[in-house]
């Protein structure tokens, strides 16, 4: 009796930890989808403020495009978790209906097995004839061994009680949660159908647009062509100003200018290392704004046979949005070209972050500057009205990804 009533109890509760397990796996996930859902809903809401409120007259077809594209991309992703968010629901349904319909066929047994339990005991509830199977035993061994039998039967009786109070609660959770899961669901569902037809309307948006472009492709193209040249000539610049950079340190340290690293003292090889330790907690360059460009190579949303390279992210912000340093650092260079895309460069040991797309500078060359120190204004372009910084991190002269560098960029 007592090693079956140790084995159900065993199994028991470790069916309870493998429900519980599973259960707390879907909800953490449910959570991850629920809160990346929340970004990508504040992320849209930042496109429509930062690229798309008053600035619509003002922009070329080019810019409202790409825009478009952008904003599209988000919704579509949005589109996606919020219909992982949904499948996952519906998944935690069925497991919910499933443990439900198991815990009633659980729960009928238990009332059989507790009912013909207490039939017995009502049979047998006299005193005298518990007194008289243990005065009936041929020894005292066996005596004891009924006496523990009473006792165990007696606390199984109990745990039964218990079992079926437990299982109760527990199958009345479990509708609540199905109910509130049911009701979560549906709400999904609506939110996900408002989300496509605005997705549906801004395809139009664009497709009509791309349309008018299409009998001035060559034109358009030659645009593009040209604004990817300027982005060259500056990155180009930059390159010269970090191997200029990189040959100084070589040769202070004796070393042949030709080297392609720096050659670090003590304390930038500190500030290397504590730059390279906040890799992907770093933080934004500025306090407000969304990514509308991303590091790599992709086609043009304009003319597909057409590629944008970028070397770091184009962030739009607001209209007079300041510029902080992203960590500790000197500051290496400052540019003013022609084009106006003045541009910041700080030092970190051998790590070198560029802001690009100032009107106003805080800083000058040589000055230390702490992490999130201002150092400079976004400007704004008068003929679009759009704010935009393009900001890129070097290591050494080794072009990096600020999104794997920069917290959640």
């Amino acid at each position: 009796m007592k090693l079956t009533k140790t084995r159900f109890t065993f199994r028991a509760l470790l069916l309870l930890l493998m429900l519980h397990s599973s259960g707390f796996s879907q909800s953490k996930k449910q959570q991850q989808l629920e809160e990346r859902r929340r970004e990508l809903q504040f992320e849209i809401k930042q496109i429509g403020v930062l690229l798309f409120e008053g600035k619509k007259e003002q922009k070329s077809v080019l810019s409202v495009v790409e825009d478009l594209d952008f904003k599209i991309k988000v919704r579509e992703n949005l589109i996606s978790i919020t219909n992982q968010q949904a499948n996952l629901l519906t998944r935690e349904i069925n497991s919910n209906q499933t443990k439900i319909s198991k815990l009633r066929v659980k729960l009928k047994a238990l009332k059989k097995d507790y009912a013909q339990m207490i039939v017995k005991s009502y049979k047998s509830r006299s005193d005298q004839s518990k007194l008289m199977f243990l005065l009936s035993s041929t020894n005292f061994q066996q005596a004891y061994k009924r006496l523990q039998y009473i006792k165990q039967y007696a606390d199984y009786q109990k745990l039964q009680a218990e079992l079926i109070k437990t299982e109760t609660v527990k199958m009345q959770k479990l509708n609540i949660e199905l109910v509130a899961q049911k009701k979560n669901k549906q709400a999904l569902i609506e939110d996900n159908k408002r989300a496509k037809s605005i997705l549906d309307n801004e395809r139009l948006q664009q497709n009509a647009l791309i349309k008018d472009i299409k009998n001035n492709l060559s034109q358009f193209s030659a645009q593009l062509k040209i604004k990817q040249s300027e982005s060259r000539k500056i990155d180009k610049q930059i390159r010269k100003i970090i191997q200029a950079a990189i040959a100084e340190s070589n040769i202070k340290a004796g070393k042949s200018s030709k080297l392609k690293v720096f050659s670090l003292t003590p304390e930038q090889k500190i500030l290397a290392a504590n730059f390279t330790a906040n890799k992907g907690k770093l933080p934004w360059p500025v306090t407000n704004g969304v990514v509308k460009l991303r590091y790599g190579t992709k086609p043009s949303p304009i003319d597909p046979s057409l590629t944008i390279k970028s070397n770091g992210v184009r962030i739009a912000t607001n209209k007079g949005e300041q510029v902080r340093a992203v960590f500790d650092g000197v500051v290496q260079g400052i540019m003013t070209p022609k084009n106006g895309n003045n541009t910041i460069m700080i030092r970190h040991g051998n790590y070198i972050t560029i802001y690009k797309n100032l009107s106003k500078f805080y800083v000058n060359k040589g000055d230390k500057v702490t992490t999130k120190q201002m150092i400079g204004e976004v400007i704004t372009n008068k003929s679009s009205g759009e704010t935009i910084l393009s900001f890129g991190i070097y290591k050494d002269s080794s072009i990096q990804n600020p999104s794997q560098w920069i917290y959640r960029l």
